[in-house]
């Protein structure tokens, strides 16, 4: 089972920090084309070259964790990858992480074990090809409701003349993107499934073809999301819809289980909890520290305020209290009438 952890861990961050290098490199580059003196560009480019190839590298190790272990336990592992990425950006790119930050990463690592601890190995149940059709009519029917819900609510923006994206909008973007990316999965294990129960060799690159299929749509949607919508809300939609459409998916159409054990199901389950938390922690993060910079300000401002007020109360009474500046009422009137009399002749 740490096999396969291990090799998750690896592919997710060869995908996470490869595409960063590919974002890097084409920072310099022109759009990517067929013509010959843009494709030998990119390929004399170091960081495109080196991210596309941890990319390629990340896919195959995922696909070989997949053919070892559970979804339910790969797919919660692989969301781990931004904790990583996060890791690499703050040391190698020099980005600045908060406190935050590093308890999101904590949080996942935490998570990570814990899902490796209660994680099992389980044998499947026999599976038919009725099984592939049914997981893919069913994930077709979501998809279907949730864009159709999605132009329902594009409609409305338009009828009312709003530019911004809505909130649900923004959500369902990154609910469509997850629920692919936790498909595919789905869909390159079920191919390894049906290798091991005798079926043809054939079923698993057609299975790994209809895996890419789905994971090219989710790249497109929640590109979508994320032109038109907030990057915050679309990304934590689309890993957590993506870690728990892959738990579901495997329990329900592969047959995986929980652990019998109770102290190993406590564990996977607090695993999948701290994963999750963690990465929703990572992309809330700067979110969370501006709202929580604001009373601390606040409260700065006010207790300056105090500590000037308290210093300059003192020397205000010294000066109030001085006799050379306090002068009583009937000594004024007495200095008022004696010069009156000096003025008489």
């Amino acid at each position: 089972m740490w096999d396969s952890i291990c090799l998750t861990l690896m592919a997710t961050a060869g995908n996470n920090i490869g595409k960063v290098l590919q974002k890097k490199g084409t920072v310099v580059l022109p759009p990517l084309s067929l013509r010959p003196k843009v494709l030998k560009a990119y390929l004399l480019n170091k960081n495109w070259v080196i991210g596309f190839l941890m990319d390629i590298l990340g896919a195959a190790l995922m696909l070989k964790a997949l053919s070892l272990a559970p979804v339910s336990i790969i797919q919660p592992v692989s969301g781990c990858g931004l904790a990583i990425l996060a890791v690499f950006s703050h040391f190698y790119l020099k980005e600045v992480m908060n406190a935050l930050d590093w308890i999101g990463i904590v949080l996942a690592g935490i998570g990570t074990i814990g899902v490796g601890v209660g994680g099992e190995e389980q044998s499947l149940p026999t599976l038919s090809l009725l099984h592939l059709a049914w997981l893919v009519l069913s994930f077709s029917i979501l998809f279907v409701l949730l864009n159709a819900w999605l132009h329902i609510y594009k409609s409305k923006r338009k009828d009312q003349e709003l530019m911004n994206y809505e909130v649900v909008e923004e959500i369902i973007s990154g609910l469509e993107s997850g629920i692919l990316f936790g498909f595919s999965s789905v869909i390159s294990k079920l191919g390894f499934v049906f290798s091991e129960q005798g079926y043809s060799k054939m079923l698993v690159p057609i299975c790994i073809l209809i895996s890419i299929c789905c994971s090219a749509v989710g790249f497109v949607c929640q590109t979508r999301g994320l032109k038109h919508g907030r990057a915050i809300v679309v990304s934590t939609c689309t890993a957590v819809a993506s870690i728990v459409s892959g738990v579901l998916a495997g329990m329900f159409a592969l047959g995986e289980s929980l652990p019998s054990a109770p102290v190993a199901r406590l564990s996977l389950l607090l695993g999948w909890l701290f994963v999750i938390s963690g990465i929703i922690l990572l992309f809330c993060s700067a979110r969370v520290m501006s709202l929580l910079q604001r009373p601390l300000r606040r409260l700065r401002r006010s207790s300056k305020e105090r500590n000037h007020n308290l210093k300059r109360s003192p020397s205000t009474r010294q000066k109030d209290s001085s006799p050379s500046a306090v002068i009583h009422a009937s000594n004024l009137h007495h200095l008022m009438a004696s010069s009156a009399l000096k003025e008489k002749p």
